[in-house]
């Protein structure tokens, strides 16, 4: 695997470097002092760790570049500016680490970044199982007991989910299902593609349309609340959900 480092300062290169090392050993490693070197690499990195604000081509523009050339290269920004995270959402950024970050959240990063590398390795030489859609964006449903009935509800047509006394409330694209349960089982079962943002919400994904340290919009108008030490994991998780949409739509093109 090569796991490449794009900084303008040297210091900061090798210091990464040597966190990537800690991580993983048996990693080669690749260091550009600016976008310009990243672009014009022959080879270029399973994972790549991207400063934003350099001279010349700053991490953003090298990142929109690589994705015209079709690299599918696991991107990790690395910046001090909260508010570009959105403009990693539109070239599918992993993920988004904010200065100054813990040598635990840096670690956990980057395992899941070379988790993401091995299993698209694996599903190129097992066609048949990448083939499997994901959930959330092909046709898995759940199945709850309203009274003595049992409803199947598609995964598709669920917008969100939240708990009103010790009821669960399925808000869907065609209304709203109410049943006797718990959200943490919910959420067991739909699997990839949602996301607790509050201990009495869970939130599809496909349906965010902005948000912020506060408040989560969907499509329809629906307005979530953001529990504050659910706003880093939310972060997380929807840009590799963006990732993965952006990855599989290239692949059907």
């Amino acid at each position: 695997m090569l796991i490449g480092i794009c900084d303008d300062e040297k210091e900061i290169r090798e210091l990464l470097g040597e966190k990537v090392r800690n991580v993983c050993p048996e990693a080669e490693l690749c260091f550009y002092e600016d976008g310009a070197s990243a672009l014009a690499a022959k080879e270029k990195p399973d994972i790549l760790f991207l400063d934003i604000q350099m001279p010349g081509i700053d991490g953003m523009a090298a990142a929109r570049e690589l994705r015209k050339q079709k690299c599918g290269i696991v991107l990790i920004f690395i910046t001090a500016i909260k508010e570009y995270v959105f403009d990693a959402f539109d070239v599918g950024a992993f993920h988004y680490l904010v200065k100054p970050f813990s040598e635990d959240k840096f670690c956990s990063v980057l395992e899941a970044a070379v988790f993401q590398v091995e299993k698209e390795a694996e599903g190129r030489q097992n066609p048949v199982a990448s083939a499997k859609p994901l959930p959330g964006s092909g046709h898995p449903s759940v199945l709850v007991k309203v009274g003595r009935e049992s409803i199947r509800v598609p995964l598709e047509k669920l917008l969100y989910a939240e708990v009103y006394n010790r009821k669960v409330m399925l808000h869907q694209t065609d209304g709203i299902l109410e049943y006797y349960g718990r959200i943490s089982d919910l959420e067991e079962e739909v699997g990839d593609g949602f996301v607790r943002t509050h201990r009495s919400y869970l939130v599809h994904l496909k349906y965010v349309e902005k948000y912020n340290a506060r408040i989560i919009c969907l499509e329809d108008g629906s307005r979530i609340p953001m529990a504050k030490k659910k706003y880093p994991e939310f972060v997380h998780e929807y840009l590799r959900y963006m990732q993965r949409e952006n990855h599989t739509t290239a692949l059907h093109k």
